[in-house]
């Protein structure tokens, strides 16, 4: 598997065609898998705001009290009003806002970002990013470079672990997981529960050759790798009724 990032790409704007400006950039081939950064498209599609732009509800004040009182600093409530504003379900609400964004995904802050965004406040997430994946794939075939999969990625922390990695918000032309259940491992013993997400992979892989701060880029074309013959599925986000940490964090409060 070979991995290598589009350089060169400029400031993104809203309005812009990363199809276009990916296509221009990098000699795709049938097969491949692009890896967007989610800051990109959400700049394309205009995702930025102002903090101004939130009036605070008392909801939104007593989050940035409380968060603040814990980390020993003020806490602006405009942002958490942004934060709750991005959200379906807040999951922990102090020392910190875990929130489950409108498409499905779970992460801190609703994934809105702070940081590169020229001439405004805050970035937040694509609203609907597996249909980003989709129009960032359809410009691709109509500019000749068909049969190339698109994933939308963003980096986020784990549970239990230091660090963050890549993480798949939305794709198009592939499976998000490749299901071995059936399977045989190398003693015959057949395999009952292991789904691999293959999106999730990817992305953490692309983020190695996309790196982070001022000299991060955000496109990688990923290349020589095969989904394999085997089952596929889209389902990436647990349900609510299968999902055992959500349930025990509905029950669960933070004593400081």
């Amino acid at each position: 598997m070979e991995l290598t990032a589009v350089t060169d790409l400029p400031e993104i704007r809203p309005g812009d065609d990363i199809a276009e400006l990916v296509a221009d950039r990098a000699d795709l081939e049938p097969g491949d898998v692009l890896t967007v950064a989610s800051t990109i498209v959400s700049k394309a599609e205009g995702r930025t705001a102002d903090l101004e732009e939130y009036p605070v509800s008392g909801r939104a004040k007593e989050l940035a009290e409380r968060i603040g009182a814990v980390a020993g600093e003020e806490k602006d409530p405009r942002f958490a009003q942004a934060v709750l504003e991005e959200s379906t379900e807040l999951l922990i609400e102090c020392p910190f806002m875990l929130t489950e964004t409108h498409f499905g995904h779970i992460c801190v802050n609703a994934g809105i970002d702070r940081s590169n965004v020229p001439d405004h406040d805050l970035l937040l997430l694509p609203r609907k990013p597996a249909e980003s994946a989709e129009r960032i794939r359809a410009g691709l075939a109509e500019r000749g470079d068909e049969d190339v999969a698109v994933i939308v990625t963003d980096t986020c922390g784990r549970p239990f672990r230091h660090g963050q990695r890549g993480v798949a918000l939305g794709w198009a032309g592939l499976p998000a997981s490749r299901d071995w259940r059936g399977e045989r491992d190398r003693d015959g013993r057949e395999l009952g529960v292991t789904v691999q997400s293959v999106v999730d992979e990817l992305a953490s892989a692309a983020n190695l050759v996309t790196g982070e701060g001022a000299d991060g880029t955000p496109a990688v074309v990923v290349r020589d790798w095969a989904f394999g013959d085997l089952e596929g599925s889209d389902e990436l986000f647990r349900d609510v009724e299968d999902d055992l940490v959500r349930q025990a964090l509905r029950e669960w409060k933070f004593e400081p």
